[in-house]
């Protein structure tokens, strides 16, 4: 096939959904020329996942997404908290579990943006726009059918489920985002480790124009209600008419999906909100399954698995998503890197070694958030617990990588720690501060996609260093000298000392990889700046 293949592109995306076409935005904005296929006719019609958080807002940001993404997402700017009530009506004992995602306003001080509210339905479309206006192939309609590999890369045949035709595709590598029951995992025969099934629920999209009037100031991006015999997950689409009710589902003891009919479904909504005569008009039903279940190996040869054909999480705090965006974002500068020669291909095997960690630990989490929050539906092991690390922000922002495409990483680190910080570590997520450059104002997070990045002070051997690496291993480094005398390229705002939020010396230096993590660093100056970068980039970068 691979002589005679229809479509010959360096990667192909099966699955077009959130994980998917973030990958395409990703590949996109490092110049990866590949194909998306999705069986579904379009994007997500149901409002399914809504939480979007601040890292990866970091990343739509770097992407050029952001204020698309905003404004997709207006509908729902500024609802906060997570509100527990036997109903609504009775206001006594309604109970924040979470009245503000940061109240601290500790957020501001660690990043350039905030975290966001915009459904599926929403942003989906928005990154299959961003992506298509920078050449992307988004082939909707189309399935997978078969795929197998050599050596030097995949074969796959793809249906046009309108027309019927079926067309070949010869690809360097194959990404995966083809959801929780990925067909491809289960032709690698991937196995998964986890608690498994943790609970089942119908969504039921429903109009209501009294809801909003009951509710009156009240606002939350969803609310639990613990009314027995009709709890479930309330959830505003657009705080106006149209919402989203999760009602608990369960197949273990002979429930059917045909047993939720309308008739149910509005008496449950009436039941669970306190008021007999609402308005409900249900629009739709969706099942879903809430499980715990991490892949034991994120890749095989030439294909690679990202979001939830990775992993299966609990969708409280919203780390599924997240986590499979971030996923995404590892994996295209690394394809990239080895596409255009910059790196040896056992780069892509840092892949599995960084994110797999995370996404054992993050999936933890959100079992454990679920039983913390009493999540309509789900009984929970007595032993379940928070434990160090549990809080929303530091899972979501302060996650680190002990080895993998790194120098001078520390394997007893944990993955998640106990406290939200940032101090420039090996492994971590680079520091935000505030720059000026040529008189605009930027994070250094701003500076990290396209390329390796060397920060360093104005003065110091580095730039000169970082200019001789790259070109003596023919890739691209940008380096920038911060400070605010003569030769600096970067000025901190307010005079903030850029060592003190990197905790380096005055002629130290830090390496920041494409995705915002730190590679390596150097707290003072060395013998042979030149040299060490060489072997440091060679290392990374798995240069033979």
């Amino acid at each position: 096939m691979e002589d005679n293949a229809d479509v010959r592109v360096p990667v192909l995306v099966v699955g077009g959904s959130l994980v998917g076409l973030s990958t395409s935005l990703f590949l996109s904005r490092h110049g990866v020329r590949h194909l998306l296929v999705e069986k579904h006719s379009g994007t997500s019609a149901h409002p399914r996942g809504r939480g979007i958080n601040a890292r990866t807002m970091e990343l739509f940001r770097t992407a050029g997404a952001e204020h698309a993404i905003r404004r997709a997402a207006s509908v729902l700017e500024g609802i906060q908290g997570i509100l527990q009530a036997r109903s609504l009506t009775d206001t006594a004992d309604h109970n924040w579990l979470i009245k503000s995602i940061d109240p601290s306003g500790a957020l501001a001080r660690f990043s350039p943006t905030q975290w966001c509210l915009c459904s599926q339905n929403n942003i989906e479309p928005v990154l299959a726009e961003q992506s298509r206006a920078q050449g992307a192939d988004i082939r909707f309609g189309n399935e997978l059918m078969s795929f197998d590999q050599d050596s030097t890369g995949v074969n796959a045949v793809v249906k046009d489920r309108t027309t019927g035709e079926h067309i070949t595709v010869r690809a360097d590598f194959l990404i995966a985002a083809d959801g929780p029951r990925s067909p491809v995992r289960e032709q690698l025969r991937i196995p998964q480790t986890g608690n498994g099934e943790l609970f089942h629920n119908v969504s039921v999209t429903f109009r209501s124009e009294r809801l909003v009037k009951v509710l009156g100031d009240l606002r939350f991006i969803v609310c639990y209600l613990m009314r027995p015999g009709a709890d479930g997950a309330l959830l505003p689409v657009d705080n106006d008419t149209q919402w989203v009710f999760h009602a608990p589902w369960h197949p273990d003891q002979g429930e059917t999906l045909e047993d939720f009919t309308d008739e149910r479904c509005v008496d449950q909504i009436r039941e669970a909100v306190g008021v007999p005569d609402l308005d409900v008009e249900i629009g739709g039903k969706a099942p879903w399954h809430a499980a715990e279940r991490v892949a034991e190996r994120y890749s095989s040869g030439r294909v690679f698995l990202a979001g939830d054909a990775a992993h299966e999480m609990s969708p409280t705090g919203a780390f599924g998503s997240n986590t499979g965006i971030q996923d995404a974002h590892n994996l295209a500068w690394k394809i990239a890197a080895v596409l255009d020669g910059s790196a040896g291909i056992e780069l892509l095997d840092t892949y599995q070694a960084e994110r797999l960690p995370v996404a054992r630990a993050t999936s933890e989490r959100a079992s454990a958030r679920s039983a913390e929050h009493s999540h309509p539906g789900y009984a929970p092991p007595p032993t379940m617990g928070g434990g160090p690390g549990s809080g929303v922000l530091t899972t979501a922002m302060a996650y680190c990588y002990t080895q993998g495409a790194l120098v001078g990483g520390d394997p007893s680190r944990p993955v998640i720690p106990e406290t939200l910080q940032s101090m420039g570590e090996t492994g971590t997520r680079a520091p935000h501060m505030w720059l000026t450059r040529a008189g605009e104002r930027i994070s250094t997070l701003d500076l990290y996609e396209r390329s390796f990045v060397l920060l360093s002070g104005a003065g110091t051997p580095w730039q000169a260093a970082a200019e001789q690496a790259a070109g003596q291993l023919g890739m691209r480094l940008d380096a920038y000298a911060i400070g605010s005398g003569p030769g600096a390229d970067l000025v901190p705002e307010g005079g903030a000392p850029w060592t003190e939020v990197h905790h380096l010396g005055a002629d130290g230096a830090v390496l920041v990889r494409p995705d915002g993590f730190v590679a390596w660093r150097s707290e003072g100056s060395v013998a042979d700046p030149a040299s060490v970068l060489r072997e440091v980039l060679s290392t990374v970068l798995r240069r033979a």
